[in-house]
Parts: structure tokens; C-alpha cells; sequence
């Protein structure tokens, strides 16, 4: 029974790590982008980051982009913006049937081969998922997005030690990047490390570009080291009040789940003694 709820407890917090890993490949495609001069009619433009919404935002966002995805299912912008959006609200399923019509249209695009690749994770394909990810990277040009999103999946696969190197090499590229920083202590809460997971998320927290997600990550191994009111004060810093109380609401239900916790709480402990 312990080793299921383990296995459990590392599923989800890898996919919290993986999300975030892709998501900043997703607002490079975003503001990289370029209008393709042989479709008509435009996207719909989005008035704050896909992970910023509420579930009514999203969900309108949705309507909106499905509808021009519907009348021109192989444009790459409006494809990777509509699979975003349709995994924010769970829809995985259906994020990857996207992303499949997007891939065959655009089968060499680097954006469009990351973006498949988080598909594939977010519907449990990681195998798939890497072998993607790594067809998108290249070597005379290698992208740090890349890098930090297949270690975020070999993370999922338990490959610690690959995912890893993964995110140094990225950092090399990016230095001190927080999207990277964090998904490298995360990393280390996998493995129950939550003293090294500290250190790097706080790192993160630091950079001047560093937002919400970094530190929503931070308050959460705060408070799995049991600093409870330390880590609500974080999760409400620089919201809305609404964001700010879905985000402690959040944190406060990973928090309950008192069996996970203290099984990686006396790992850490073996690991600091050892």
C-alpha cells in the first residue's frame, strides 16, 4: 500500500513539474510566432497568460479559439493556443487530437514538435513524449525550452539523474533561468529531497523574471517541511485576492495528504543523516 501511494504521490507532483517545464516553450511559440500570410481571418487575442485564467475565462477562451480552430484545424498558432487552453481545463484527450492535426501540417516545426511532445505527456504518453521532444532539439542549435522540458519528462520516468544533466545543460544556455531552477528543485522533491528543493526554488524566486508558478512551487515545499504559515504568505504574494485564495486553497489540499508528506519528510531526514 505505501509503495502505491508513493508511486501516486510522484505522479502528481512530476506532472505539476512537467507543466510548468512546457509551459514556457508554449509563450516562446506565443510571442515568437509569425502570421502566416496564406490564411485569412486572424486568432483571437487573449487578454492575459492561459495560466493566469479563472475556469469561466478559460473556458470562454476556449469557445473562442475552438471556433477558429474549426475553421482552420492545420494553422500552427491557433492550434498550439487552443491545445494549451484544452489542457488547462483537463481536456488531454482532446488537447492531443490537436496537436496530432497541427504535427501532420507542420511536421519539421520545432514549436509545433515541443508542443506535441507536452501533449503527449500531459495523456500519459512520456515515452512518445521524449522521443518527440528530442526530434525537436537540435544539435548546431540547441534551445533551453527543450532541454528543461525532456528533463521534466525523464523526471516522470523516474530517470532523476538524466533529468538533471537535462536542466543543467539548459541552465548553461539559460543561466539562472527560474522556469529551469524550479523544475531542477522539483526535481529534488521527486526524490524526497526537500532541503536541495528549497535552495533551487528559492534561487528561482529570486530572478527579476521569475512568476506565480516559481513561487507557488516554493510555498509548497515550504509547507511540506511543515513551515505551514510561511508558505501560505507565499502563495498569496503578487495575486488577486481570487488567484490568491485558489492558490492557498490548492496548496492546503496537497498539504492534507498527510501520508505522502510523511513519507518523503523521513526520507529527506535518511538522506540529510546518511
Amino acid at each position: 500500500m505505501g509503495a502505491r501511494k508513493t508511486t501516486s504521490h510522484r505522479t502528481m507532483m512530476a506532472v505539476r513539474v512537467f507543466m510548468f517545464a512546457l509551459a514556457t516553450i508554449t509563450a516562446g511559440c506565443a510571442t515568437t510566432a509569425k502570421k502566416d500570410p496564406t490564411v485569412t481571418g486572424s486568432i483571437p487575442k487573449l487578454t492575459k497568460p492561459v495560466e493566469a485564467m479563472t475556469t469561466s475565462e478559460l473556458a470562454a477562451a476556449a469557445e473562442r479559439i475552438g471556433s477558429a480552430y474549426d475553421r482552420n484545424p492545420k494553422d500552427k498558432q491557433t492550434g498550439l493556443t487552443y491545445a494549451s487552453i484544452l489542457m488547462m481545463t483537463g481536456r488531454d484527450t482532446q488537447a492531443l487530437a490537436v496537436m496530432q492535426q497541427v504535427a501532420i501540417a507542420n511536421p519539421a516545426d520545432r514549436d509545433v514538435l515541443a508542443a506535441y511532445g507536452k501533449a503527449q505527456a500531459a495523456a500519459g504518453q512520456m515515452e512518445q513524449a521524449l522521443s518527440t521532444i528530442s526530434r525537436a532539439q537540435t544539435p548546431d542549435r540547441p534551445d533551453w525550452r527543450l532541454y528543461s522540458a525532456e528533463g521534466a519528462v525523464l523526471d516522470q520516468l523516474g530517470r532523476s539523474s538524466e533529468a538533471r544533466n537535462r536542466y543543467r545543460m539548459a541552465l548553461d544556455l539559460k543561466p539562472n533561468e527560474p522556469s529551469v531552477l524550479s523544475n531542477l528543485g522539483m526535481s529534488y522533491v521527486l526524490s524526497g529531497d526537500l532541503r536541495t528543493a528549497e535552495t533551487y526554488l528559492k534561487s528561482a524566486s529570486q530572478q527579476p523574471t521569475s512568476d506565480s508558478r516559481v513561487r507557488q512551487n516554493l510555498a509548497l515545499v515550504i509547507g511540506l517541511q511543515g513551515r505551514f504559515d510561511e508558505a501560505e504568505r507565499i502563495a498569496r504574494q503578487e495575486l488577486d485576492p481570487q488567484q490568491a485564495e485558489a492558490n492557498v486553497a490548492y496548496l492546503r489540499s496537497m498539504l492534507a495528504q498527510q501520508n505522502s508528506w510523511k513519507q518523503l519528510a523521513a526520507k529527506d531526514a535518511d538522506t540529510q543523516t546518511n
